[in-house]
């Protein structure tokens, strides 16, 4: 039984930084997002690939997770991009959106009964059909991007007032809400309907807003950030998953899963697409999880 499903992109990325470059890498918000949310349960993707996804890919992500909601037509979607200095900014070269044009999820009944789901980055419209298609979600996460904040706002706007909990990053929470200010981003986006709001500020860590509380949590430090590309999206999947498996959406264990979030996420940025995450075993996750939480002791 599949009780958590992801929605996003599956990708090849060539991605330079100041560590190196890869091309044609495993990339996507639906293969980051659906690969972290496997350390703790087994995800369905709804997605879409071409023929000429390369099989070691495939074979890759099947071990981890379901993939039968993932069409396969045309040409694989592509992402090309720099980082140079300063890690938090990607300049993107070059996108082929090839087969991701045609994507048109119909959910199966086993799909549909999913309990958790996570609407990752890709067109809002897109998140809304998928979500039409939910019997009875039990929580329902949502992450998006300023692409989508510039370009189909209104639509955006809907599907956060279907969601439980809005995941964003700083400057889009910013941009979204027309403030310089997160508390006040995130009581705009709590009005809209959510119970929570994650404000993901990288390497700063993240902070989550529910109607009476507040928490703030510390990134993992790092030495060295090899390549940031799919830390949110990382992030947002290694959240669901932890929240799935516990089965508890209290904004206590959501504390919880925010931390392990981090954490997969850290592990994510320390080499290209998702290399590091393939050598990751529960007891390293677990012990860097105790790492972050005695930084916080005090």
């Amino acid at each position: 039984m599949i009780d958590t499903i992801i929605l996003g992109t599956i990708a090849l990325d060539s991605i330079e930084t100041p560590s190196g470059k890869v091309t044609d890498a495993l990339g996507g918000s639906a293969a980051y997002a659906a690969y972290a949310c496997s350390f703790f349960t087994k995800p369905g993707v709804i997605s879409i690939i071409g023929e000429d996804f390369p099989k070691n890919h495939w074979q890759l992500l099947e071990k981890q997770m379901d993939l039968t909601g993932v069409e396969k037509k045309g040409k694989t979607f592509r992402w090309s991009g720099l980082y140079e200095h300063n890690l938090n900014t990607a300049k993107t070269l070059r996108t082929e959106l090839n087969c991701l044009t045609e994507l048109k999820p119909k959910l199966s009944q086993e799909y549909r009964k999913a309990k958790y789901v996570f609407l990752g980055n890709t067109d809002p419209e897109i998140q809304l059909a998928v979500f039409k298609q939910l019997d009875d979600p039990e929580l329902v996460v949502l992450d998006s991007m300023n692409l989508w904040i510039q370009n189909k706002k209104t639509e955006l706007l809907e599907m956060i007032g279907k969601t439980d909990v809005l995941l964003l990053n700083h400057d889009e929470a910013c941009q979204l809400f027309e403030t310089t200010s997160l508390v006040n981003a995130a009581q705009k986006a709590l009005s809209l309907g959510p119970t929570a709001i994650v404000i993901k500020k990288g390497e700063h860590g993240s902070l989550l807003f529910t109607k009476d509380k507040h928490f703030s949590a510390s990134a993992y430090p790092l030495e060295l950030v090899k390549d940031p590309t799919g830390c949110g999206d990382c992030f947002g999947g290694a959240f669901v998953g932890y929240l799935a498996k516990t089965k508890d959406t209290s904004e206590k264990n959501m504390r919880k899963a925010i931390i392990y979030g981090s954490v997969i996420a850290s592990f994510n940025a320390e080499d290209f697409s998702i290399y590091e995450m393939q050598k990751l075993s529960q007891n390293e996750i677990q012990k860097r999880y105790e790492e972050i939480k005695e930084m916080k002791t005090f």
